[in-house]
């Protein structure tokens, strides 16, 4: 069995995990769309979309969308799901069997991408009410989905180190927090040349930032190839970065 087949199986068992306990899905949907709410119920008529440029003729829930997905696809469940194998001497079991050690790591993250995919979707829904739309057409619809998962999917992956290293649930959890002094560290709230200058300074970065601009250029605009290299280059550069540490971690794994 190739080490494609390996992962693509171990992904099954990984997304078979996530529709058994459907509850843990209820923060990745709810924390999200309340942001969503709160902000543009916060912020929205100081910013009509009538005399705003930077909104393109959209409500200002067009332009804190981006802000709710990065939101949810750091929401991913597979790095406490193996503390839990770890805990229960099933990740011991799968390194003594003849399994790729890349598989086991990349088959949680292939759920991770799919879950990402599938949240992208329910949240695009869900801000239609909100006058969301994207600008950029079915292309960008599609774009959005993958460079959302792909985030997802780098995210994972640190997490995937936490558990690693760490062995715990508790860790593991606490480590996810780290995601929220990043989404507060990017323009988050008014376009990058806007901030102040140490803000700005912060932003520029701020890896989240690319991926966030690429977001939003999609929501607000026709394709920005530019902007989009920068975005999905980022989540590449870092995406093979953390499967290669967590191959790393796996191979040394004591």
């Amino acid at each position: 069995m190739t080490t494609v087949q390996q992962a693509n199986l171990l992904g099954g068992r990984a997304l078979r995990e996530g529709l058994r306990t459907p509850e843990s899905l209820a923060p990745t949907l709810f924390i999200p769309v309340f942001f969503l709410v709160v902000n543009f119920g916060q912020a929205g008529r100081i910013f009509p979309s009538s005399t705003t440029d930077f909104l393109y003729g959209q409500t200002y829930a067009a332009f804190q969308l981006p802000s709710s997905l990065l939101l949810a696809a750091s929401f991913g469940s597979a790095a406490l799901y193996l503390v839990e194998d770890i805990e229960g001497g099933y990740f011991d079991k799968l390194r003594a069997s003849p399994v790729s050690r890349s598989a086991l790591v990349i088959g949680r993250l292939l759920a991770e991408g799919v879950k990402g995919v599938v949240i992208t979707a329910v949240l695009l829904v869900i801000a239609l009410p909100f006058g969301v739309s994207v600008a950029s057409g079915v292309v960008g619809v599609v774009l959005l989905l993958v460079l959302t998962a792909l985030w997802g999917v780098v995210f994972g992956g640190f997490m995937q180190l936490i558990a690693l290293k760490s062995r715990s649930a508790a860790a593991t959890n606490a480590g996810g927090l780290v995601f929220f002094p990043l989404l507060f560290l990017t323009p988050n709230f008014v376009p990058r040349e806007l901030l102040t200058r140490p803000m700005e300074i912060a932003a520029t970065l701020n890896p989240v930032t690319y991926v966030m601009e690429a977001l939003r250029s999609l929501i607000l605009q026709d394709p920005q190839w530019d902007v989009l290299t920068r975005g999905f280059g980022i989540v590449g550069v870092l995406g093979v970065i953390m499967v290669a540490l967590n191959v790393r971690l796996v191979r040394s794994y004591d």
